[in-house]
């Protein structure tokens, strides 16, 4: 049995896994706010109660909103806050007794649309979360590649790329400091604000969208923009990875005609005389983090 869990802000997920990928039991809890402690023991709860609940015992995979610093041990660039600077798989870890692996959020949601989503099969993958921000996680031959510095796939903080003169010039503050950030445009955040800087009305990204498909201008401009700048991104990925599947979770990718207007979107930038990279919706939706999680620890042989 695999065990994986969705540390998020506002709600921790937990899902049991068998061999052959089959739920056993999910279950999720409001996260502890403004106590680390309380968050250890919720999780430690969580795995402890399923096992009871099961009659059985399972490896543990956790994925957060950050990474664990190679450097130090401890978590970092997380955006739950209270996990910053403790070393979390080892504090679990101890709670459980046993070892616990843990991943980047996004680096899950890509290994889970691998191992049996839509990107089931592929050599490469570019998995991308586009909701609250953009998150992104890389999968080669089954394994995530994390990097020297666990940063692999950090396509949100990379500045918009073949930028207009406006771009340059509007570039919006990002939270790391930099300007510009492709988080900052083709977040479902993003999109919203910059509807907002263009039309003056605050619309969430959802209305935006209906809005567009039923007609209205300022709505329709606004997506071609955010088409624009997210084919742009996903480009640069091709020219550099050339994934054989980009996959796409999170709110914007429900859109339902996204997937299918990127890749025209996409070829007057891709360095190549075609450009026929799939780019689909994720299988499992919003429980591919947590999915990937679980995969953390491969069937067949747990400890690779």
């Amino acid at each position: 049995m695999r065990i994986g869990i969705d540390l998020g802000g506002t709600k921790i997920e937990i899902l049991a896994l068998d061999d052959q990928g089959r739920e056993l039991l999910r279950r999720r809890v409001p996260t502890p706010r403004h106590d680390y402690r309380a968050i250890i023991a919720a999780m430690s709860g969580l795995v402890l109660g399923a096992e009871a609940d099961l009659g059985r015992t399972g490896t543990v995979g956790v994925g957060i909103p950050g990474a664990v610093s190679p450097a130090t041990g401890l978590v970092k660039n997380a955006n739950t806050t209270e996990l910053i600077g403790h070393p979390l798989d080892q504090d679990l870890a101890a709670a459980l007794g046993r070892e616990v692996r843990l991943e980047n959020d996004a680096n899950c949601f890509a290994l889970s649309e691998a191992a049996d989503g839509a990107a089931a099969g592929a050599g490469v993958v570019f998995g991308l979360i586009i909701g609250t921000g953009a998150g992104a996680g890389i999968v080669i031959d089954g394994k995530v590649l994390r990097g020297r510095h666990l940063i692999g796939g950090e396509f949100g903080h990379n500045p918009l790329p073949w930028p207009a003169v406006a771009e340059v010039v509007d570039a919006p503050a990002c939270y790391c400091g930099q300007k510009g950030c492709l988080e900052t445009w083709v977040s479902g955040t993003g999109f919203a604000e910059d509807h907002r800087r263009v039309t003056g009305a605050a619309v969430p990204a959802p209305e935006i969208v209906a809005r567009a498909a039923a007609g209205d201008g300022d709505a329709e401009a606004s997506y071609g923009r955010y088409v624009s700048r997210l084919a742009r991104g996903l480009a640069q990925v091709v020219n550099l990875l050339d994934p054989d599947v980009i996959v796409l979770g999170g709110g914007m990718s429900n859109v339902p005609t996204l997937c299918a207007d990127l890749l025209p979107a996409m070829r007057p930038y891709v360095f190549s005389d075609a450009c026929t990279t799939p780019v689909v919706q994720a299988a499992h939706g919003d429980s591919s983090g947590v999915r990937g999680a679980a995969w953390l620890w491969p069937p067949g042989n747990p400890a690779a």
